[in-house]
């Protein structure tokens, strides 16, 4: 990461309530537009990995090809690694890294992939170019990120309008895009890529399992998380104000008919 560059701030830290969340992640329901190039021998790496699941997914349809999977937490990759031993998923490796200065050669890997990275950094950009030095030619690099902003609910909760923006501040504060989604073809267009295939998938949560497991993962952000923290430090929320917040994602996880959609941009871009 060049001098000028600052310093990312994850805008969801690790807290135990979002590891778990991000545990819940496979390839069928967070990067099935990447599972048409994963072949057997294919070479993958996972940026941006978090806890591993979509990794191991990835490791069990390209096997024998190797899979790599790499975070800026050493904390996570712990849990990655544990996960796959736990599968027996022998063709995975995770490390630590920084996305900006990857340690593999030009064209190490048939597939480098983001999930939910881009709208964390404070140049995607950049990111983009450094995972398309490692693609192979003739390889692809995908990303695919949530729009904030493109996110939808009912019924009407005054507190997760409040949630909204104050996830917005927390985010543009920390020098990061919430509404990374409808930007990626931009991103990759300036880290320049030509050829680039747009995309989009939902996440929706509209039954009462689903809806209750939506608002217990926001329920405990909210006071729990490096988002709590950041809210408190920046002087966007009170305690009390977080409290109220998670109190409304909760009344909203015991309705009946309540409906939360959150679009996904996807791109498979070229190298």
């Amino acid at each position: 990461m060049s001098a000028e560059q600052p310093e990312d701030v994850y805008t969801h830290g690790h807290h135990e309530s979002v590891v778990r969340a991000h545990a819940s992640r496979t390839a069928e329901n967070s990067a099935a537009f990447v599972l048409p190039h994963l072949t057997s021998g294919v070479s993958v790496l996972d940026v941006g990995c978090g806890p591993g699941s979509i990794t191991c997914d990835f490791a069990a349809l390209v096997a024998p090809g190797e899979v790599t999977g790499l975070d800026r937490s050493a904390e996570v990759i712990a849990h990655a690694s544990a996960l796959a031993a736990e599968r027996g998923t022998a063709n995975a490796r995770f490390v630590a890294g920084n996305l900006y200065d990857l340690d593999f050669d030009d064209e190490s890997f048939d597939v480098v992939h983001a999930h939910q990275v881009l709208q964390h950094l404070t140049d995607p950009v950049a990111a983009l170019r450094e995972m398309r030095r490692v693609a192979k030619a003739g390889g692809i690099v995908a990303a695919r990120d949530a729009d904030f902003h493109g996110m939808s609910w009912y019924p009407a909760v005054p507190e997760l309008d409040e949630w909204m923006e104050l996830y917005q501040r927390i985010a543009r504060r920390n020098g990061a895009e919430p509404d990374a989604g409808r930007r990626l073809v931009s991103w990759a267009q300036s880290a320049g890529f030509t050829d680039v295939a747009p995309s989009s998938s939902n996440w929706l949560y509209a039954t009462g399992q689903t809806r209750r497991w939506q608002a217990r993962v926001w329920g405990e952000r909210v006071l729990h998380s490096s988002f709590a923290e950041q809210a408190v430090e920046y002087g966007f929320a009170t305690p009390a104000d977080l409290a109220r917040i998670s109190a409304g994602w909760h009344r909203w996880g015991s309705t009946d008919d309540g409906w939360f959609l959150i679009p996904n941009g996807e791109i498979i871009a070229r190298a």
